[in-house]
């Protein structure tokens, strides 16, 4: 096809425009539909975060609920789907790419990995990074992200979800499985090798496996439709997975960063890169090599080929930590990674969609759909940011030198969203002249104070000043940006542009790049500068800067206006001042709402056994041997003191003493001596765990005298 080009000013110079590719293509994705869709689901995941970083849902209620995602209303959904798939209204040419793609990078992955691992544990991280790098989260997260992108303009790609999840889930991942399987008879006192026992582990006990295969033979078996008598209860079990599942991926969530250390800080980054970076990119070019024929001078083709690109950014599924932990094998890099690269994808994925699209665009309403771009992320941040600023004062943190620049930094990050929520109302009215000057001054001051101000937070360390000195310092800093933004108003030339980043023309792209310089002390914040750096130079030094200069200015936009995001994520969730106030109002709910039903038979018969056992048979000399010999103090009043004990002190003993024969298994021992009413947490704010850092300690029965009553006797 001839392409025709044309030129249309944007921000002063003229822009590329390929006519016919803009007039031929119409919309391939519905990007306003992208925002809520992403807000849903990875509200339901902080959800999940929520409830069991507070404790609401302990460990093991976690694992009923994985079970039965995994078990029961995953492989729901993939029967109902395999059963309905129309083969018939299939590019095949997509699935071939996916296939060829993960079967790329996962022999690429499991052979580097046997190459340079250790022998020791050479064939399990083989098997489980390589179904890491290609097992995508396609149902929890990837169907509702498709569905909101694609339904109105090309719902048949949705089936393609399903389609190629049996790619990993029936060809890749037993091969993973067998691995591991590999890997732990070798790792065997009696190691029995059985072909037909490794097929039957990782086929027959999977009931994902075994579903999707029963899914396949009963598509055609009853005609492509579901007999009416299991319909409903089908449709019962599958439509329960959507929620379920995102609840569980943040439940799993908790605690999974503390298990990354140095040494597995490498492989992670390696394998997130394999499966954020190099997926979408090879899946995209396989589409652009493989659909060729019909589609490849069609809308259809350029649509597939971004669909590709973005189903490849799917991040990776929380089974994998599942199949890590069944094992035993890899828990710290699997789930560590499983949490980084699920939130990297939320920001991967919106402003892929967004690139993918703009190509797509006529470039004259462009500068108007990036104003919206810049809108809607500064509404988001600004509520981010009111709640981070109250905290950082409620704390009282902000009376500390450190965190006095980082409340300026907050002050200012404010300011800037604020800023751009006038902006985008007042650049409407043409008559308000004064309204835009004064609008532009708070913004591009502000945004100016937030690259300097992370500059300065860099100098802190160097600087020895008292506190009073401290203060004077942060007001001259603060006039310094907006010193900058007067002299742009009196030496610059004002453009018609409703581009607040190009109001003043050139002398404001010379403006920004001194600012920007300012802030390059600051290192774990390169990102941001050199965003805004490369937009201002490549806007310099091209006469025709492309369309590639209008993507770049969206990354822009998402990183000036967002920065709230970051402050949060950081500061906003104080664990003083939120999490455990929250936890503790939480449960003391919980209990006032659990007194009235406090007698034995509401206690389950599992939970008496245990704790009546454990009273009668071990209880003084589990007291004899880990509250008498690993003594630790807990300060209750002035004259008395109670003697606690850790929770893996507890975990350690019923170890040795052979009552549990796993850390899990011991560490459910001790809810249930919890949920008895055996022993508590000190201050009733955590179930039991198998933690060095909580401090538990026994509770007397009726009848039983208090610890140090005994000691007395004694």
């Amino acid at each position: 096809m001839e392409t025709a080009n044309s030129y249309v000013l944007i921000h002063g110079k003229n822009i590329s425009h390929n006519t016919l590719a803009g007039s031929a293509v119409g919309p391939h994705m519905s990007i306003d539909k992208l925002f809520p869709a992403l807000l849903e689901c990875f509200g339901i995941i902080l959800c999940g975060y929520i409830a069991g970083r507070a404790d609401i849902i302990t460990e093991s209620q976690a694992k009923g609920l994985g079970n039965f995602v995994s078990k029961f209303a995953l492989p729901a959904l993939l029967f109902k789907n395999m059963v309905l798939l129309d083969f018939g209204n299939v590019i095949w040419a997509f699935l071939w790419s996916v296939l060829v793609t993960k079967v790329t990078v996962f022999v690429l992955v499991c052979v580097l990995t046997l190459m340079v691992a250790s022998p020791e544990s050479r064939y399990s991280k083989a098997g489980l990074y390589a179904i890491f790098a290609t097992q995508s989260n396609d149902f929890a997260l990837g169907y509702p992200i498709v569905d909101a992108l694609y339904r109105s303009t090309y719902p048949e790609y949705l089936q393609y979800i399903y389609l190629v999840a049996p790619v990993s889930l029936m060809l890749l991942n037993p091969i993973g499985f067998a691995l591991c399987e590999v890997q732990r008879w070798r790792q065997a006192s009696h190691p029995q090798h059985s072909t037909a026992g490794i097929l039957g582990v990782v086929v027959l006990q999977n009931p994902i496996v075994f579903m999707v295969i029963v899914g396949i033979i009963s598509h055609f078996a009853l005609g492509q439709r579901i007999p009416a008598v299991l319909s409903e209860f089908i449709d019962g079990l599958a439509n329960s997975f959507g929620g379920a599942a995102l609840f569980y991926l943040g439940l799993t969530m908790v605690g999974q960063l503390r298990k990354l250390t140095r040494d597995t800080g490498v492989a992670l980054i390696l394998l997130i890169t394999a499966k954020l970076l190099i997926m979408p990119l090879v899946c995209k070019d396989m589409v652009d090599i493989l659909d060729v024929g019909v589609n490849s001078t069609s809308a259809n083709h350029t649509s597939l080929s971004n669909f590709a690109f973005l189903y490849g950014v799917f991040p990776t599924a929380p089974s994998v930590a599942i199949y890590a932990g069944h094992y035993n094998m890899e828990l710290e890099v699997v789930t560590s990674g499983m949490v980084i690269s699920t939130f990297l994808s939320a920001p991967i994925m919106y402003v892929s969609a967004w690139l993918l699209t703009i190509p797509l665009m006529d470039p004259t309403p462009l500068v108007t759909e990036l104003e919206n771009v810049s809108f809607n992320i500064s509404i988001v941040s600004l509520v981010a940011l009111v709640w981070t600023i109250a905290v950082m004062l409620l704390s009282r943190k902000f009376n500390r030198l450190p965190h006095l620049f980082v409340l300026n930094l907050f002050l200012a990050q404010f300011l800037v969203c604020v800023s751009m929520i006038l902006w985008n109302f007042l650049v409407k009215q043409e008559d308000n002249l004064v309204g835009k000057i004064l609008t532009f001054t708070l913004l591009y001051g502000s945004l100016y104070s937030t690259y300097i101000w992370t500059g300065q937070m860099a100098l802190y360390r160097y600087m020895q000043f008292k506190y009073v000195e401290w203060l004077e310092y942060c007001f001259c800093v603060c006039r310094v940006p907006f010193l900058m933004v007067g002299g742009l108003l009196i030496s610059g030339e004002r453009t018609e542009t409703i581009d607040s980043a190009f109001f003043y023309g050139r002398a404001q792209v010379g403006t920004t790049i001194r600012s920007v310089l300012s802030q390059q002390r600051n290192k774990i914040l390169t990102v941001l500068p050199c965003l805004n750096l490369s937009s201002c130079l490549w806007w310099l030094f091209n006469k025709d800067p492309g369309r590639l200069y209008l993507e770049l200015q969206f990354f822009c936009a998402v990183a000036n206006y967002g920065q709230g995001f970051l402050s949060f994520g950081i500061f906003g969730l104080d664990r003083h001042l939120i999490i455990l106030p929250f936890k503790k109002r939480l449960l003391s709910l919980w209990q006032s709402r659990e007194t009235e039903d406090l007698s034995p038979s509401a206690v389950p018969e599992e939970v008496r056994l245990t704790c009546t056992h454990f009273v009668r048979y071990h209880k003084d000399q589990c007291v004899q041997d880990i509250v008498h010999t690993r003594r630790y103090e807990y300060q209750l009043s002035v004259n008395a003191s109670t003697v606690v004990f850790r929770g893996c002190d507890l975990v350690d003993w019923l170890l040795e003493r052979g009552l549990c024969s796993g850390r899990i298994e011991a560490e459910i021992y001790g809810v249930h001596l919890q949920h008895g009413g055996v022993l508590d947490h000190l201050t009733g704010q955590h179930c039991f765990r198998d933690e060095p850092t909580l401090l538990y300690c026994f509770i007397p029965g009726k009848d039983e005298p208090k610890e140090e009553d005994k000691q007395d006797r004694r």
